[in-house]
């Protein structure tokens, strides 16, 4: 019976010195113990440890959009305003090395500051304009990759930097759109032009023809064609039943008049 109750006792008392944490899909866990930090990673599942002695933080390994709103410098001077999402992630074998190196806040200490000092040494490469037109995606990749080189070996993997929204000053703005307007008009003149030679072209081909066709004609009309055609007239004109007055020199009828019968 004293066994039992020393059993029981010894059990109660560990389970009061015991704590239970899950960690989930997307995470990892790192264990400090007497405030020293354990090199291996723990995996996805229930973790039992002492919490007088021990801790557990829990790190996401999933995908994270972390949104940014800062002021971007140009290439003139000029300050373009942005809001700016990353999308990084952090590798699960590095979580020990990440806690004892920066801890939790490892967003506020590392990954912001380096973010500034990329999208600042990119922005500036380049004109304001560009922030707003197809030159945006070379400015994402090149942030991406100047990001990537000083995170990489941090334990850290930048899967993207996208520029969400860029407000340009008012000026430049206005400048732009009345560029874009005088472009297209540019665009339908030229149009119109293109339209207006094409027409021309084609009168042109179309006179030509008609020219062509003359000078066959008028080359094909022989003096023997024409006699013969007379011929052939003389004869149309002797079956006809009407009473009638030719004059003609032998080539060609002329009627004076006709009368119906």
């Amino acid at each position: 019976m004293k066994t039992k109750v020393i059993l029981f006792s010894a059990c109660l008392a560990v389970a009061s010195l015991s704590s239970c944490t899950i960690i989930k899909q997307g995470e990892i866990g790192v264990k400090r113990s007497f405030g020293k930090i354990n090199p291996k990673p723990l995996m996805e599942g229930a973790r039992v440890f002492n919490p007088f002695t021990t801790t557990i933080i829990k790190l996401p390994t999933r995908t994270i959009n972390m949104e940014v709103r800062l002021p971007l410098p140009s290439k003139e001077g000029l300050t373009v305003q942005s809001e700016v999402s990353i999308l990084y992630r952090l590798v699960g074998d590095y979580g020990p090395k990440i806690v004892e190196n920066l801890g939790k806040s490892y967003e506020q200490v590392v990954i912001i500051p380096v973010f500034r000092s990329a999208v600042a040494d990119v922005s500036s490469q380049y004109f304001a304009k560009d922030m707003h037109t197809g030159q945006r995606t070379l400015i994402e990749k090149s942030i991406k990759e100047l990001m990537m080189s000083q995170l990489q070996s941090r334990g850290f993997v930048i899967e993207s930097v996208l520029l969400k929204s860029i407000v340009l000053p008012p000026g430049l703005t206005k400048a732009i759109e009345e560029k874009l307007e005088a472009e297209q008009d540019a665009q339908r003149m030229q149009f119109i032009l293109d339209k207006e030679r094409q027409e021309a072209t084609r009168r042109t081909i179309e006179a030509e023809g008609v020219r062509d066709a003359q000078k066959i004609i008028s080359e094909g009309l022989s003096p023997m064609l024409l006699r013969f055609k007379a011929i052939e007239a003389f004869n149309k004109l002797s079956t006809s039943p009407n009473a009638k007055t030719i004059i003609t020199n032998g080539d060609s009828p002329i009627i004076l008049n006709t009368e119906d019968k």
